[in-house]
């Protein structure tokens, strides 16, 4: 939780905001509620919106390497239509639905290094300012728990996990990002491929599961990439012999010969902060581990969860994603 004052747009002197979230972790598809704290400024001001938006930090490859920015996924009026008195104390209530895509930033209460923010902005006379910036928790959805503790039963390890700004071709993916989760390859495997790579794009009815697999060159031929997909329900998780079937996952991936086209990039180099240089829709190796993040073998019914090591503690996070933003504000300044 950030305490902002506004004193860009607004001028010192106007009204102040926090946005306090409610503590528990929430799951993509979800309900996030939490209230946005106002305090009126040393006169009267009309609140027109409050606004609250969804942000994440991604990573974009491209010819020229790699870069990061900041890109918001989703946007919610909660409120606005009334008068902050001078020294007024108003708290707006809100209920948000998160997008089914929405990533994952912790497994089993382990940090995965991956930072989502909530964003919240005034609109007060026309003038817009962003107020304050909260770390948002998301948990995995059971069938995504379900995936992940079968391949750390099955011997893969937790690599890293990081955003990717871009398309998956020949998916139903919605947002202009997705989550990639590096694996890497257990024992029988290890011989077959560097590192697999796993996303989950989830929707109403159940997700697909999307693994690319880094594969090592024969003798007489080289390294390339295979990637595979499969469609998964949400219902009835606790029902199936995940470990049997996402060994079946993992066998028809590594002898699988085809793959899909490179992703379709979004936008312009302006969707992202400072340092951004856009995307050309490359989707290849090269990712950066998040902070503090190492290799290790996962086991046991915690899955993935024991080989997560590190990551971003909650302060680390949101001073991650406000760096970004005070770029962001300074550009538009």
């Amino acid at each position: 939780m950030v305490f902002k004052r506004l004193l860009g747009a607004l001028g010192v002197g106007g009204p102040t905001v926090d946005t306090v979230l409610a503590p528990a972790p929430v799951r993509p598809g979800g309900t996030l509620t939490g209230q946005v704290q106002l305090e009126g400024g040393k006169s009267d001001f009309e609140i027109e919106h409050i606004t609250l938006e969804l942000v994440a930090r991604v990573e974009a490859e491209h010819e020229g390497g790699e870069s990061e920015g900041v890109v918001a996924f989703d946007r919610f009026t909660v409120g606005g239509g009334f008068r902050l008195a001078e020294g007024e104390q108003r708290s707006v209530p809100f209920s948000v639905t998160l997008p089914w895509e929405t990533p994952a930033t912790q497994l089993h209460g382990q940090s995965l290094g991956v930072v989502l923010g909530v964003r919240t902005e005034l609109s007060v006379a026309g003038a817009k300012d962003k107020g304050d910036l909260d770390q948002l928790i998301v948990a995995p959805l059971p069938a995504q728990e379900a995936v992940l503790e079968a391949l750390g039963g099955l011997g893969f390890g937790f690599k890293s996990a990081d955003l990717e700004y871009g398309r998956i071709g020949g998916t139903g993916q919605r947002l202009p990002l997705y989550q990639e989760i590096e694996l890497v390859p257990s024992p029988p495997y290890a011989r077959q491929v560097n590192e697999i790579e796993l996303t989950f794009l989830a929707n109403p009815g159940g997700m697909e599961v999307v693994l690319e697999a880094d594969k090592r060159g024969g003798s007489l031929s080289s390294g390339h990439d295979a990637l595979t997909r499969f469609n998964v329900s949400h219902e009835g998780v606790e029902h199936q012999d995940w470990p049997a079937i996402v060994d079946g996952w993992i066998k028809q991936l590594v002898e699988h010969r085809a793959s899909y086209g490179p992703p379709v990039g979004f936008g312009s180099p302006a969707a992202f902060g400072p340092g951004s240089h856009g995307h050309d829709g490359q989707h290849r190796d090269g990712h950066r581990s998040g902070p503090g993040m190492g290799t290790a073998v996962a086991a046991g019914a915690a899955g993935l969860a024991a080989g997560i090591v590190g990551g971003m503690v909650a302060g680390e996070v949101v001073d991650a994603v406000g760096d970004f933003f005070e770029g962001d504000e300074e550009e538009e300044g």
